[in-house]
């Protein structure tokens, strides 16, 4: 029976959740996620945790921040003055914005704050910071 191996093109059920068994993701009850390894798509401790894993083989891994969304990046959390956003927007904590560079790249962002004259905005992925743990099924190697 073949094994997963790097570039291979496979199916997988997953399950992801924090540490404290809180899930963020599932494909339970939709199609497996298809990737290609190596592609960089996914996060690299999901992959890697793939590697010689067989069809049909299920395991639980725990990836550590570094090798999930790293670590919080402090200097993409920053304070916004209500006076810079637009007049008709009442924000809200867990209020996700978009936020344009100037050369067009768009990043999403997250209000984690709000305070009398400014709010707190946080351009971290939610994830960054916490180890993570995945229960993996391979459906099928292509």
């Amino acid at each position: 029976m073949s094994q997963v191996k790097e570039n291979n093109t496979v199916k997988v059920h997953y399950t992801g959740k924090l540490t404290d068994g809180q899930i963020f993701d599932t494909s339970e009850g939709k199609e497996p996620i298809e990737f290609t390894l190596g592609e960089g798509k996914l996060i690299p401790g999901f992959e890697k945790g793939l590697i010689d894993m067989k069809v049909s083989e299920k395991k639980t891994i725990t990836i550590a921040k570094e090798e999930a969304y790293g670590e919080v990046n402090e200097q993409l959390i920053q304070e916004v003055n209500k006076s810079d956003l637009p007049q008709d927007m009442e924000p809200q904590v867990g209020m996700g914005l978009v936020s344009k560079s100037p050369d067009g790249r768009e990043m999403n962002l997250m209000v984690v704050e709000v305070k009398d004259e400014s709010i707190v905005i946080d351009g971290n992925h939610p994830l960054a910071g916490k180890d993570l743990v995945f229960d993996l099924e391979v459906v099928e190697i292509i």
